[in-house]
């Protein structure tokens, strides 16, 4: 959020009271599924639960969010007796900054392709980014998207917000002794590490500019299949960003009214807003309950023929104060308690190049003495640059909340092209402690056989060029082997694969006799088609083998002869 708010709503008693007077009054254009009880606070959906595999923590860190709500659909709303009506503007609300505005249509599109099954919808981002920084100050961005200034959230310093340590070395907040939300659409640096992405093409990933920001936040709302369609699955995405259901709803908001209608206007002239979530300006004292009153003692009364003489009234006994009895000790929370963590089955984990793991990483959290803890989040990380693998919905980091008997199971693992090791940590968020490493291992694609796509015999004469290129087509199992890497070599004989210095050739990017090709890769349909061949002047059979990762082998005949008459 920004440094600057204007004039503030105070979150206790002031805030309440307010939302819940515009909350009722916006009631009929609310995001699908929404009611209101008759207090006007929002029920269905709103007590959605996050997640259990809602990402790393919030990507805000739960950090502060403007709280102003859409205008109401009523131009001249009732008045209300009682409290303070919502600040409302007119149309102007509608307007969002050009550049902003592209930003988020572009992300949109993006997602449509990346991941279709997300549906997720422009307005769902400018929900958000009206709600974390009022659509990146009004639109104070340059040409390219980036922020004039920074953007940064309060000092996450466990003061009225999270206690999150410094992850960044203050490259994106400049703060490095805390964490603090940065940008358009305020990520920590720790989500940012994972979240981040890169939505204007230059190369780089700043939280400070729009694109990327837009573009990282659809990704995150979007990881773990979420389908924005479903109202339950959204509610969750939402609160996963900043867990809070005042937060859900006012995101909500925003949301029904961006998609009734908006408009583009001019960078540097959107409306700002002036509430915020942790205003406390204005609050009223507390007020302290009466202390309950107590009787007051009768004066004895003479009783007759005693002289008349009265005996002194006795003096009532002050009754004695209660002692306050010391505070229970807190429980320990689930985290405190855990120990260890132990491995729970986890088979060996290995994929071909492209594929989804079969195999999924299962841990157990465990007490010293070994009994299963429920409720404590694991953290799984791929670590390192030497995979490009990643989670169902393209993350290297998720996060899971163990069940009742103390498992957490990580997201499937999809491989990526590159081949080899590498390494998932497992560990506990919250605790520290020794954490799990897994081994996970990305094969190559394979074929096990290779044929040609036409039976036309292959023929030069001495000095000339094949009129036909050799094409063939590689399977897997029965199956197309697709982005297979494969060889091609003119050998010497049948029982001799080495390179023969004689007969057909290819040709290099230099017009260079060549008659060894590597590097070679089939298509998608398993289809790979060599270069051009050519022939010397010596005349015979020759043979052309070619090799693919798997085994698969085919050796073609090429004839070199004389022309007849």
């Amino acid at each position: 959020m920004a440094a600057h708010f204007g004039r503030r709503l105070r979150k206790g008693a002031a805030t309440t009271a307010v939302a819940a007077a515009a909350v009722a009054a916006l009631a009929a254009s609310q995001a699908p599924g929404v009611s209101t009880d008759d207090a006007g606070r929002q029920t269905t959906g709103a007590d959605a639960a996050p997640d259990a595999t809602g990402g790393d923590g919030t990507a805000t860190g739960n950090s502060r969010y403007y709280t102003d709500l859409p205008p109401l659909d009523s131009p001249n709303p009732s008045p209300t007796t009682g409290t303070t009506p919502p600040v409302v503007t007119g149309d102007a609300e509608a307007g969002i900054p050009a550049t902003v505005l592209d930003a988020y249509k572009k992300a949109e599109a993006s997602l449509r392709d990346s991941k279709p099954g997300c549906n997720l919808p422009w307005q769902l981002l400018a929900a958000i980014g009206k709600v974390e920084s009022g659509q990146a100050r009004g639109g104070r961005v340059d040409v390219g998207g980036t922020t004039y200034s920074p953007i940064l959230g309060p000092v996450l310093n466990g003061n009225g917000f999270a206690n999150i340590s410094d992850t960044d070395h203050g490259l994106y907040d400049g703060d490095s002794t805390h964490d603090r939300a940065v940008g358009p659409m305020q990520f920590i640096p720790s989500t940012w590490a994972w979240a981040g992405r890169d939505g204007n093409g230059d190369g780089k990933k700043d939280p400070n500019n729009v694109y990327d920001a837009a573009l990282a936040a659809g990704h995150y709302l979007c990881r773990f299949d979420h389908d924005m369609s479903v109202q339950a699955q959204m509610n969750a995405s939402i609160l996963s960003y900043n867990n809070s259901t005042a937060y859900l709803n006012t995101v909500l908001s925003w949301l029904e009214y961006y998609r009734k209608g908006s408009h583009e206007v001019p960078d540097g002239t959107g409306t700002l807003p002036s509430h915020n979530s942790d205003d406390t300006s204005g609050a009223s004292p507390t007020p302290t309950p009466p202390a309950p009153s107590r009787p007051s003692p009768k004066p004895s009364t003479p009783k007759p023929g005693d002289g008349g003489s009265t005996s002194p009234s006795p003096k009532p006994s002050t009754p004695s104060t209660p002692s306050t009895p010391s505070p229970s000790p807190t429980p320990p929370t689930p985290t405190e308690t855990v120990d260890h963590l132990e491995d729970a089955d986890t088979a060996k984990l290995t994929a071909t190049a492209g594929d989804t793991f079969a195999q999924k990483i299962a841990v157990r959290t465990e007490t010293k003495a070994g009994k299963a803890v429920a409720k404590v989040r694991v953290r799984f990380t791929i670590v390192g640059d030497a995979t490009d693998a990643t989670f169902t919905g393209g993350e290297t980091v998720a996060t899971v909340v163990t069940d009742s008997a103390g498992k957490a199971t990580a997201p499937a693992l999809v491989a990526g092209e590159k081949t080899g090791d590498f390494t998932v940590r497992a560990t506990v968020v919250g605790r520290v402690m020794a954490g799990l490493d897994y081994t996970a291992t990305v094969t190559p694609r394979q074929a096990d056989t290779l044929t040609r796509t036409s039976d036309t015999a292959l023929t030069c004469v001495p000095g000339g060029e094949f009129a036909d290129q050799v094409e063939v087509k590689a399977t897997y199992k029965g199956a197309v082997a697709d982005k297979v890497a494969a060889t091609a070599t003119v050998i010497k004989s049948a029982d001799d694969a080495t390179e023969n210095d004689k007969g057909p050739y290819f040709k290099d990017a230099d017009g260079k006799t060549v008659r060894t090709l590597t590097d070679l890769t089939t298509d998608a349909d398993g289809v790979l088609k060599l270069p051009k061949l050519y022939a010397d002047d010596t005349t015979g059979t020759f043979l052309l083998r070619i090799n693919t990762t798997g085994g698969a082998t085919l050796t073609v005949e090429l004839k070199v002869a004389a022309a007849t008459s």
